[in-house]
């Protein structure tokens, strides 16, 4: 119940204990009256006057017991309410915050006692904090370790949970995966976000189910794209203690470089093949003359011999030059890896039904066929073939085929009706398969020369069916060792939380607030005024994920606002014309920003101000904010709301909860004190059950802060 309220309850109660006490004293003094007394007092309160005398003194009576009991009414109640939220401090995120003693005695000495209990708790607490600070020592060195292991490696290190979060990454990896239009990297984010979703899935279900088979070595290869670099993928499973995919480490290789070079040195065999030709043509006819004429005169003869020799130095040169300007030879930048023709199968059978909405099934010999294969191209090619024999064949119910067949493996598409044209299949084996792959424009026929595979139609007359038959060299292989158990002394990785909780749907009112991401941003501006032009020149964010500040993975912009700063902004946040000076203007900044806080909360101290500024860009820009947002300052109010207007500034509620305040009135300084004020707050309000993101913002609506506009 509010404090006025109570005050107006107090009030109401004093007066009728007043006026009850006044109509019994005049009872008893009437009671004690002889009659002659009693008429003579009658005759008194008979005038009118004297009547409205007494009702006006009645009436003024409630004002006269306000003006004296407010002070004492109001203060009560609220010195009580200030010194439990007081307390819930202490014992929450400020256990070094001490109560004044002041007010009524009793309040000063419940402060008293208070402030001795929590000096007795910070004395029982420091031997349980002694223990648990050498523990994370331990887990420190840990970390530590894991850490300087992960920057010393030169390839990309990432590790992601089942459902593709990312739980770590190491430098190689920043530096490979950060810049291009896509979603930054950080902790928290989806990978699925961040590389090319589909052969990363293929990945995470192909290591499902070898973990499920059993009997081979869980890793998969794949290729996948990101910022126009073409990268080639380790994918390998971390496991849970009764064996199950727990999460996937990820190592990933630049190979854009070698792609290109072995381009090039298809071109440039191209251009030996077919610049040779003629020369080499030239040489033999002329050989075969002079060895078909020996009596020929020496002229005609040296003639031939001069064309022989022209030829061959032409010949020489350009194979020379061919030398000089090609890149040195290198390994296929493609991988293959070992997979089961059954698995190829069931893997394409899917896809047709996803991609096509085909509903094919699976026939052939049980026996085990393995393929050495880049698995992800060769079902994203053959989708496409189908897709293509069914504009023009009737392919409702296709059926799926593999079969050994000495040295090979045959992959066979059926359907009923007769074949397809040998120069149909050669033009669409030129023809790009997947322009989403990661490296568009790539042809079927390019994946056939990278498995060294045959394709060709045929009809069955008899059956009156036809086959698409694709041929792969089998892979000999003996049968994989069962694969060794995790060791037990392997080190704990650091904060890996992550591991047990899932994608964010799309309720997030329904989320817990401890378990949301968060993107507490700032800005500084050049005016107070948004409506009347004033401009952002800095904007400054950090993330939180799984509840911890990741002070590494911010976001710190100057922007040109193309306009004067006013001298009151520059005393506030010192920042001048000059810094600005060459800086990018908004709509370059804020998409950058956007893809920073993606797929998180926003959160801001008086977010009412910065979010003004961002919508008046939405429209010159294109970029919109359509996530939640969280408010610390209406937070602090709901958590506090026994403090003053003055006690809800930022440094004010840094200091209550113990927060130090570094690179205040910087927008990213300001971003990191607003975070962990915000994580500060979290408990408190879970104290008074406001626990999900729902009830978070149905509290801060109830504020009289709520109403502030810019």
């Amino acid at each position: 119940m509010r404090l006025r309220t109570k005050s107006l309850l107090w009030l109401l109660a004093a007066w009728m204990l007043v006026v009850g006490a006044a109509g019994v004293v005049a009872l008893g003094l009437w009671a004690d009256l002889d009659a002659a007394e009693r008429a003579a007092v009658a005759a008194l309160l008979g005038q009118p006057q004297r009547i409205g005398l007494l009702l006006l003194a009645a009436l003024a009576l409630p004002l006269l017991l306000w003006a004296g009991l407010r002070p004492f009414i109001a203060a009560y109640p609220a010195r009580a309410l200030k010194l439990a939220e007081q307390l819930q401090v202490i014992a929450g995120p400020h256990r070094g915050l001490r109560i004044e003693a002041g007010g009524a005695t009793e309040m000063a000495r419940l402060a008293t006692e208070i402030n001795a209990f929590a000096d007795a708790a910070a004395t029982l607490g420091e031997g349980v904090e002694a223990r648990v600070a050498a523990a994370n020592a331990r887990l420190e060195r840990e970390k530590n370790r894991l850490a300087a292991l992960m920057s010393e490696l030169a390839q990309a290190v990432l590790v992601c949970n089942p459902q593709g979060q990312v739980l770590l990454y190491n430098d190689a990896a920043s530096r490979l995966l950060t810049g291009g239009s896509g979603l930054p990297l950080g902790l928290g984010r989806s990978l699925l976000a961040i590389l090319d979703r589909r052969p990363v899935e293929h990945a995470m279900a192909e290591l499902q189910r070898r973990l499920e088979r059993g009997g081979e070595p869980p890793v998969v290869r794949f290729v996948t794209a990101r910022a126009g670099h073409l990268l080639r993928a380790q994918a390998a499973p971390v496991l849970d203690p009764a064996g199950g995919l727990d999460g996937i480490v990820l190592v990933l290789e630049d190979i854009t470089r070698t792609v290109e070079r072995h381009s090039r040195l298809d071109r440039l065999l191209l251009q030996l093949t077919e610049g040779s030709r003629a020369s080499v043509a030239n040489i033999r006819a002329a050989a075969e003359t002079v060895a078909q004429f020996p009596d020929m005169d020496s002229r005609q003869r040296e003639r031939f011999h001069a064309v022989i020799r022209d030829e061959a130095e032409g010949l020489s040169r350009r194979i020379d030059e061919a030398l000089v300007r090609g890149p040195e030879p290198a390994a296929s930048p493609w991988p293959l890896e070992d997979v089961l023709a059954a698995d190829l199968l069931e893997a394409l059978r899917r896809n047709l039904a996803a991609s096509l909405g085909l509903n094919a099934r699976i026939e052939g010999d049980a026996e085990p066929a393995w393929l050495e294969a880049d698995s992800h191209a060769l079902v994203r090619a053959l989708t496409d073939l189908a897709d293509r024999i069914a504009a023009v064949r009737d392919l409702t119910a296709p059926v799926l085929e593999a079969t050994r067949i000495g040295h090979f493996v045959r992959l066979m598409l059926r359907w009923p009706g007769p074949a397809l044209d040998d120069h149909q299949i050669e033009e669409w084996t030129q023809q790009a398969f997947d322009a989403a792959a990661p490296v568009p424009g790539r042809r079927l026929k390019d994946v056939l020369e990278q498995h060294r595979a045959e394709l060709w139609c045929q009809a069955d007359r008899r059956a009156g069916v036809s086959r698409l038959c694709l041929q792969l060299p089998a892979l000999l292989r003996e049968a994989a060792a069962p694969v060794a158990a995790p060791a037990s002394g392997r080190p704990v990785y650091y904060d890996f939380d992550l591991f047990d909780r899932p994608g964010q749907p799309t309720a997030l009112d329904q989320r817990p607030l401890a378990a949301l991401a968060y993107t507490v941003f700032d800005t500084e501006t050049t005016g107070l005024d948004p409506s009347g032009g004033d401009e952002i020149i800095s904007i400054g964010a950090v993330r939180i994920v799984n509840g911890r500040l990741l002070r590494h993975e911010c976001f710190d912009q100057l922007v040109d606002p193309r306009r004067a700063i006013s001298a009151e902004a520059r005393r506030v946040h010192g920042i001048d014309d000059a810094m600005l000076a060459g800086q990018p203007p908004i709509d370059q900044v804020l998409p950058a920003f956007h893809a920073f806080a993606e797929d998180s909360v926003l959160v801001a101290h008086n977010a009412a101000f910065d979010l003004r500024f961002l919508q008046l860009k939405e429209a010159a820009t294109g970029v919109r904010f359509e996530q939640p947002v969280l408010d610390t300052l209406l937070l602090s109010a709901v958590a506090h709301a026994g403090h003053a207007d003055a006690e809800h500034r930022l440094e004010a509620i840094a200091a209550r909860l113990g927060v130090p305040v570094v690179g205040r009135h910087s927008a990213l300084g300001d971003a990191i004190v607003a975070a962990e004020v915000l994580l500060k707050l979290l408990p408190l309000l879970a104290a008074q059950g406001i626990r999900t993101l729902g009830d978070a913002r149905a509290a801060s609506q109830r504020t009289a802060y709520a109403k502030l506009s810019y």
